[in-house]
């Protein structure tokens, strides 16, 4: 029997990792659906590109919440917002050496104005930029900013909690 059941977290957790080689992309309407989700799922969607200095120092912070948060509700997802020229030659590239354990999707829209109020009407386009959101209870909180992890747990925390 334990045989069986190491063989079975060995390959859910082959297939885990297949699954981040392969980098989703997304429409605006990704986010339409975040927003509008009506499980209990709390979405923290962090907004970051490979050339962005600021952007990959917070990217700890979200791989030890993806971690720490495993068995709760908490969704990360890391959405790049590279240009899409440099994908193949850079963000994919740069996801091979960082083995994130978070779910990296990348921003397939021309024209960032046909999403960033989708996100936050608050927000500039400046990355790095976190949205906190459980759509269920009406939860939001928006970080235009390099964001700490304490930063982050709060959020969640608060999230949760509601």
């Amino acid at each position: 029997m334990s045989k069986t059941l190491l063989s079975l977290v060995f390959i859910a957790s082959a297939l885990y990792l297949k699954g981040q080689d392969s980098l989703l992309f997304i429409r605006a309407d990704q986010i339409k659906t975040w927003r509008t989700d009506t499980s209990d799922t709390i979405y923290v969607l962090n907004f970051w590109a490979s050339w962005c200095a600021p952007c990959i120092a917070e990217l700890p912070y979200f791989e030890r919440l993806h971690a720490e948060y495993a068995e709760k509700p908490v969704r990360v997802i890391l959405v790049s917002t590279d240009f899409r020229r440099d994908v193949d030659r850079r963000l994919k590239p740069f996801l091979a050496k960082q083995s994130l354990r978070s779910r990296v999707v990348f921003m397939d829209e021309k024209t960032p104005n046909d999403w960033i109020d989708l996100v936050s009407p608050e927000w500039s386009g400046a990355i790095p930029a976190t949205l906190v959101i459980r759509p269920k209870t009406k939860f939001e909180r928006f970080f235009e900013r390099q964001v700490r992890y304490e930063d982050l747990e709060k959020a969640v925390q608060e999230a949760l909690s509601q």
